[in-house]
């Protein structure tokens, strides 16, 4: 068992928390495995929403450099090798899950931290946070999906001036820009978070989550093509028993109780 990584269940939906907050939050192989197999969980028990933040101070300082210390090594590491067996894996499988995923970032997201949270379907930001894209500090390009979503959610021009400068980004100017959903106060950015997740998890979840992949599969389509993914999509929701509930539920004029089916 491990404890760097914190399972709350909240029933139909799971809170999961990064913790190694003496090294913030930052990946080991150990918090890899455990995170993976948190998520996997969730889905695999049926959660119909997941809450993803950070304990102490920061949310994520990407990768622990304290096991990539070239004096310590006989050579250079592959990091191709760790990118395609732990970063690459754990983005295409939040992105794949057919339910919503919270992010709650409650400090500092640098490098992989900072993409983590840009994977994930919603992100809140304590408005003392930072994003900071800190690949270039250390000569590398920005991974778990960085160079996808930056350029995507800012254009160019913003993308190349955070990963070549690794500037911090504000949560309020990350959500100016697009970056994430909302930038909050500290003090309430929990509360703020676990109410989106529960009230999701509540939500017409097999709608949601079909709306979460035609949104994603977006950027590789044409329009003609995508007018049919929708359409796809549509005539499942169309024959699910939550479209129904929702439709009769508003003509009865009473709230209505979905069951992610």
């Amino acid at each position: 068992m491990t404890d760097s990584i914190l399972v709350q269940d909240h029933g139909n939906w799971v809170e999961l928390t990064l913790n190694r907050p003496d090294r913030l939050n930052s990946f080991n192989d150990e918090m890899h495995h455990a995170l993976r197999a948190a998520i996997e969980a969730a889905r695999d028990d049926g959660k119909r929403a997941i809450l993803l933040t950070g304990a102490g101070r920061g949310f994520c300082a990407g990768q622990d450099l304290g096991d990539r210390d070239p004096r310590k090594m006989d050579g250079p590491p592959d990091l191709g090798k760790t990118v395609r067996t732990f970063y690459a894996p754990l983005v295409r499988l939040i992105r794949s899950l057919d339910l919503p995923v919270v992010c709650a970032v409650n400090g500092v997201a640098a490098g992989a931290g900072a993409n983590l949270s840009l994977a994930c379907d919603v992100v809140y930001a304590a408005e003392s946070a930072r994003f900071i894209q800190s690949f270039s500090k250390v000569g590398l390009i920005p991974d778990t999906g960085g160079s996808w979503h930056l350029p995507r959610l800012l254009g160019e021009a913003r993308a190349k001036g955070l990963a070549f400068t690794a500037e911090p980004l504000s949560a309020q100017k990350a959500e100016d820009w697009g970056l994430i959903w909302k930038a909050v106060p500290d003090d309430i950015l929990m509360r703020e978070a676990r109410a989106l997740t529960e009230q999701l998890a509540n939500g017409p979840t097999l709608g949601l989550g079909l709306t979460k992949q035609t949104i994603q599969a977006a950027a590789v389509n044409t329009l003609s093509d995508h007018l049919e993914v929708e359409a796809d999509a549509m005539k499942k929701c169309g024959e699910s028993a939550d479209y129904s509930e929702g439709v009769v539920s508003f003509l009865e004029k009473r709230s209505p109780e979905f069951r992610g089916e």
